[in-house]
Parts: structure tokens; sequence; C-alpha cells
């Protein structure tokens, strides 16, 4: 059995800042970071962006440099599964019968695709996007006439479809909701992604379901729920995400719709934390649990469950935020809380392409999304933070300085 040390579960992203947080906040003892892929940490979102397209190489998406776990002296357990937490014994089990004891655990193990229960689904030609092997094989398939039908208006839906555009595919988009990510950003600004999508070339069926994917042997289209066909030759559904927290449970750690974690972002084992998509945490300025699947979430959860895990008490308190490229003519921010809204103001007008969307409870702003303009997203982090009403005229006319919004918004 391998000596004491700490031990992260999940070489991810969460889980490689992790490593980090914990040597940069003095764990002098052993790291080892254990994953089920056998390839160095890297980020996701490039696999969605530059990474599809071709524009950039796989390697743009690695964590850190490979010398990185070489100068930290970061134990690599990579192409290893997990299969179990002893947590009376401090000990995780792996395939093939490794064992590894731990004074500190955290777990990073992220989340799975939801894959879809219809018939067709196992088609060769139906495809999700996870991984760098997911990103490779559909890389290689998006080839110019290609007819791409994309299951879900998600942020994976879009963006696979944005990347299948610039790739020369036909592209069809279909999603129950009547506009894309309509559960994240509402209806106003959802509008202005369908219209987006539109004027690229996108076919959209919205506001219906899929009822199954067409084909003997290979994909021929997707059965829509009203009875038509929609043509297509590859299928790509991006429809969420599952947490993995069946290691967790299993274990014994309370788990809700993620692994519960206080504000250090703790388990109920004091000795195990847990970090990104798994982590469902008490957050200082939300009134309940909060579980984020966002590319900055994990980022900073991992540094800060390493950092607790070497020692430190650093309360996580960071602002959900994530961001979306689209096409070479849209960029996103989007800051705050996955909460319903009661409605959304605007300082400029989506139809021009370049606006700041305020999404208010009553006259509090609890997010806000900022399309084609840039060095403003701290500030609607400010006006979050301060959870105080605010003078909607204030924030949406457009000669007020940005960095007075929340000086100045307060009635």
């Amino acid at each position: 059995m391998v000596s004491d040390g700490l031990i992260i579960i999940g070489a991810s992203l969460a889980g490689a800042k992790a490593a980090e947080g914990a040597r940069a906040h003095g764990w002098d003892g052993p790291i080892r970071l254990v994953g089920e892929e056998p390839l160095l940490p890297y980020e996701r979102p490039p696999l969605s962006k530059k990474v599809l397209i071709g524009a950039d190489e796989p390697s743009a998406a690695l964590v850190h440099d490979p010398s990185f776990y070489v100068t930290n002296e970061i134990d690599l357990l990579l192409g290893a599964r997990a299969n179990a937490i002893e947590l009376a014994a401090r000990r995780v089990d792996l395939a093939g019968g490794r064992q590894l004891r731990f004074d500190k655990l955290v777990l990073a193990t992220g989340s799975s695709v939801r894959r879809l229960p219809i018939k067709g689904a196992e088609l060769p030609e139906v495809r999700y996007l996870r991984t760098m092997a997911d990103m490779l094989a559909l890389r290689d398939e998006l080839l110019p006439g290609r007819r791409v039908g994309v299951i879900g208006a998600s942020w994976i839906g879009t963006e696979v479809a944005a990347c299948a555009r610039q790739r020369g595919c036909d592209v069809a988009m279909i999603d129950p909701t009547e506009t894309p990510l309509e559960r994240v950003l509402g209806t106003e600004v959802g509008t202005y992604f369908a219209r987006l999508h539109a004027a690229h070339g996108v076919e959209l069926y919205m506001g219906i379901g899929v009822d199954g994917i067409e084909g003997a042997e290979h994909v021929k289209g997707v059965r829509l729920s009203d009875g038509r066909t929609v043509d297509a030759d590859l299928v790509v559904v991006g429809v969420g995400v599952t947490p993995n927290i069946d290691l967790a449970r299993d274990a014994g750690l309370e788990v809700g719709k993620g692994v519960l974690v206080d504000q250090s972002l703790t388990t109920s084992h004091g000795d195990v934390l847990a970090a990104g998509d798994i982590a469902e945490a008490e957050h200082p300025r939300s009134r309940e649990r909060v579980r984020v699947e966002h590319w900055a979430n994990a980022l900073n959860q991992g540094l800060t469950a390493g950092a607790n895990a070497a020692g430190g008490h650093e309360s996580y308190d960071r602002i959900p935020y994530f961001y979306s490229d689209q096409y070479d003519d849209m960029s996103m921010e989007h800051s705050g809380w996955p909460a319903a809204f009661d409605r959304v103001e605007f300082r400029g007008d989506p139809n021009d392409g370049a606006f700041v969307a305020f999404y208010l409870v009553g006259d509090r702003v609890i997010a806000g999304a900022n399309v084609n303009v840039w060095d403003v997203n701290e500030h609607v982090q400010d006006l979050i933070r301060a959870n105080e009403p605010v003078n909607v005229k204030v924030l949406t006319d457009p000669d007020v300085d940005p960095a007075d919004w929340a000086a100045s918004a307060r009635p």
C-alpha cells in the first residue's frame, strides 16, 4: 500500500488546480493525482471552441505544461480508476488492486454526459462531447457538406453548431424550448442567440422534442415529436451532464444533487474535500446550496480545496461565472446565480449585437450577461455582491460609466 499523502481523485481542471493550490499553500508531502483518462489534465471549454474547429492544437487545452507536475513533485496516476473509498481506513482502492492511503482527500470527479434513451441513439454517427477523445472523433467528422443534427440548444449544443458551420457543415439545431439557451438566459437573450445562429445558416427547430434517430445501420435523420424528420448523417447530443457522485455516496459521504460541502469545500468527513461539478456548496452569498458546472468554478474551487487541504481556512465566495465564444462575431460573459428571475433589463440593444443584460428579482440584480461588450463583468459582479435595490435607469443609461454602477444604482 502506498504511503499517506494528499490524494486527488479526478485528473480534471479542478483536480489539477487542487494539486497546484496545495503545493502553493505549503503541502510538502506526497500528492497523487488519479485520473481515468490516460491524458494530462485539460480544460473542457476549448473542446467546443477553437480546438474543435482546428484553430488550436489539443495541447492548448492543457491545464499545465507537463513540466509543472515534475517541478512540483505531483505523481500522476493516469488511466487509473478509483473503485472505492474506505473512509475508516483512509484508503482509496484503484482498479487492478492498487491501494492508496491518504491524510487528505480531494474529490474532483466531474460529470458525465446525459445520454438520450431514444430509438437510434446507439447508431455510430451519434456523438457526445465531453472528453478529448470525443472531440477528436467529432472534429474528424465535421467535414464540408456533412448534415449535422444538434439535439439540445445548450452551451455545448450552440457552440458545436457554430463550430460545425465554421467547418462547412449544414446544421439543424433542435430543442424543446422556444429559444436557444432559454433555461439559463431567458427568452429575450435567447432570441438574440436564435437570430445569431439563423444569420449563420443554422436551421432552428425550436419548441419541439425528439422522438428518435432514423436509420438502420447509419444515421439518416432525426425524427421530431410532430412526425417530421430532419435530414442528418451525423448527430451531436448536448442535453446536459450528471455529476459523478457515486464514489462519494458509496463511501458514506453526505450527498444531495452533488457532494455536500461547507463554505471551505469540506465534506461531511473533515479530511475529505470536493471541488468542481460535484460540489454542492454552502455559499456565503447564497441562501441555498449551489452546484455549478462551469470552467471558472472548477478552476477556482480546485485552488481553494487544495489550499484548505494544506491547512488553509479559505471560504469559497466567488460569484458563478462562465463565458462563450461562437462564430467570429460573438463573445459573452455571464455572472450570477442559476436562479429564477423576474425580468431582464438591457443596456444597449440586442438587435445591434452588443449589449448588457441585467437579471433582476424585484429590484436586485442576481445575474448579468455582457455580449460583445468588454471590461464590465467585474462591475456586474459588484452589483450582485451588493444585493441591494438598484435604479434600473442608471444601469441602462449608456452615458453612465459601468464603474459607477454599484455606487450610483442605489435609489
